[in-house]
């Protein structure tokens, strides 16, 4: 495996990856990762929701709103990131019976500039919702499991599509770095490219629901804990009407998606 950093390209073809029992491991523990990527961040979640409480960072009221904000802020961009990225050049590698699969090497739109921009996506999207819960022990445990997870997880995609694709992929990771992307020529990438919302739709939905909902919760899920119901009574009613509006749009695209409305990838 290769184990420079995720902004850097890989080395020059002259110099071979270095294969070690630290790299066997961390690709082992991908493909397991991988599997179960769907499950395990949101039972990580669930379990720290009930077993800690929300906290204000130095006993600061106003500066747990700013961190509200800035984790939605944040949780944003990696939503925005994904849509930006789905909606311009969508890639197959969703992987089959729970095991990693691709059928071809996409690297237009934005994989020219980042070969995994959607997991930088979910990264981002993470990290706001740990801002917003804003426990130590979601900084201590959350986000160094996320951390590893998904550094396990490209680990073995790589090793993966190494083996798929051989020397394509060899040059792909030469010229585009793993995660954080280059925005150099961006714009020339996605000038040929049309975006496709019904697409965005399909595939986004789901997840979109998931963070959102999420989020809408941890908010309620501090104010009560924090304040109590009754002195919060308005913000948390305010709050708590976001879930209808979020189950119907959930509903909306899902029947959409099942009556082909929304067409084929």
């Amino acid at each position: 495996m290769n184990t420079v950093p995720w902004s850097s390209p890989d080395p020059p073809a002259s110099q071979p990856r270095p294969v070690t029992m630290r790299s066997v491991w961390l690709i082992q523990l991908g493909h397991f990762f991988f599997g179960y990527r769907d499950y395990l961040i949101p039972f990580m979640f669930l379990m720290l929701s009930v077993t800690t409480v929300p906290e204000f960072p130095l006993g600061s009221e106003r500066l747990d709103r700013w961190l509200d904000i800035g984790g939605l802020l944040i949780a944003g961009v990696g939503q925005a990131l994904r849509v930006c990225v789905i909606g311009f050049a969508y890639i197959k590698r969703g992987g089959r019976n729970k095991q990693i699969a691709a059928d071809t090497l996409v690297r237009e739109g934005f994989f020219a500039h980042s070969r995994n921009p959607l997991y930088l996506g979910n990264m981002l999207i993470i990290v706001g919702l740990i801002l917003i819960a804003n426990n130590r022990w979601w900084y201590f445990l959350a986000l160094p499991s996320v951390i590893l997870i998904y550094t396990a997880i490209i680990a073995a995609e790589e090793e993966f599509l190494t083996k798929r694709f051989g020397q394509d992929y060899e040059e792909y990771c030469r010229q585009v770095n793993r995660l954080l992307p280059s925005f150099t020529g961006l714009r020339q990438s996605l000038a040929p490219l049309t975006f496709q919302w019904k697409r965005v739709i399909q595939k986004e939905y789901g997840s979109t629901f998931t963070w959102t909902s999420t989020a809408l919760f941890l908010l309620v899920w501090e104010r009560w804990q924090r304040f109590g119901y009754a002195a919060q009574s308005a913000q948390i009613h305010t709050l708590v009407w976001g879930f209808p509006i979020l189950v119907t749009l959930y509903l909306v695209a899902r029947w959409m998606k099942k009556t082909g409305r929304l067409g084929g990838l």
